[in-house]
């Protein structure tokens, strides 16, 4: 009853917000479309498409159909794309998903001598998910997942990869600079700088702050590292970060680690992958290449 068109269909109508659009994308005439559509609506005993206009708008059938053809649309490709790579004796692309913003660091140690022992494989580095890291590996969106919260669904599987700790960057005249470690209740007065993630995955507060029932007096968020630093280090803030990745930056900036908490907070970063795909030639050689590779030191 249902087939891939139909799914192809309830997409680029939703996309392009009338059947002339879609059907210039789907390579159709309108009245091909046309005809499609109202023989799936007779098929199914539902209306898809309401008009509106000159446009036309998913009834709540219609709403369910898209959300199936966001998730199995994409599987399709995957299948695809794999079946010609068998058929060409090709590889293809391992697409790695990065749920770790100060990981690109690590990630360039792997990548180089990745490419070198697969050359027949190519690497893309994706950070954007629609649905999240999880929902991005359980859609087939990407291949393999970088992140330091593996969040176990059936069908996946983690391994962790390397050890760190996350500690608190102040600049190297800043008053927190010469505590063996900081509690909570000394960060209430600071401007708190982070990375654009939602506060819920942000381990200085989950870890730290939560628990205390403190939390900074203010909180900025930056994209990259080097402009984060920059900030600290003029003492505009104060940063969580890993210790790999502060004992890099404060070999060349005027900066300090200290210890969040008596005994720190301990983390691993983690390599998720589909269960039915992680013993794959080429992506269980990066993730066992990925396991001898370290930020530590």
């Amino acid at each position: 009853m249902l087939d891939r068109l139909h799914l192809q269909l309830v997409q680029e109508v939703d996309r392009q917000g009338s059947l002339t659009g879609a059907a210039s994308v789907l390579c159709l005439t309108q009245s091909a479309l046309s005809h499609t559509v109202k023989k799936l609506e007779s098929s199914l005993g539902t209306a898809i498409f309401t008009r509106e206009g000159r446009s036309l708008r998913l009834t709540q059938a219609g709403d369910y159909l898209l959300v199936l053809a966001n998730r199995l649309l994409p599987q399709f490709e995957h299948a695809e794309q794999i079946m010609q790579q068998y058929a060409q004796g090709e590889r293809g692309t391992l697409r790695i998903g990065m749920e770790c913003h100060p990981c690109y660091q690590w990630l360039l140690r792997v990548v180089s001598p990745y490419l070198n022992n697969w050359p027949d494989v190519d690497v893309d580095v994706k950070q954007k998910f629609q649905f999240g890291g999880i929902g991005a590996l359980l859609g087939f969106e990407i291949d393999v997942l970088v992140t330091p919260d593996p969040l176990y669904k059936p069908g996946l599987v983690f391994k962790p990869v390397f050890d760190y700790e996350q500690v608190l960057v102040v600049a190297k005249n800043h008053p927190l600079a010469a505590k063996k470690y900081v509690l909570p209740n000394h960060l209430t007065e600071e401007t708190l700088i982070t990375y654009p993630v939602d506060i819920d995955r942000l381990d200085i507060y989950n870890q730290f702050f939560l628990p205390a029932n403190c939390a900074p007096k203010n909180h900025k968020t930056i994209e990259t590292t080097d402009i984060m630093l920059q900030m600290v280090a003029s003492n505009r803030g104060v940063a969580a970060l890993p210790g790999w990745l502060a004992a890099e930056y404060a070999r060349k900036m005027p900066l300090r680690q200290v210890r969040l908490g008596r005994h720190g907070i301990a983390k691993q970063i983690f390599l998720g992958s589909r269960q039915n795909e992680a013993a794959h030639g080429y992506l269980n050689a990066f993730i066992e290449l990925a396991s001898t590779i370290s930020m530590q030191g």
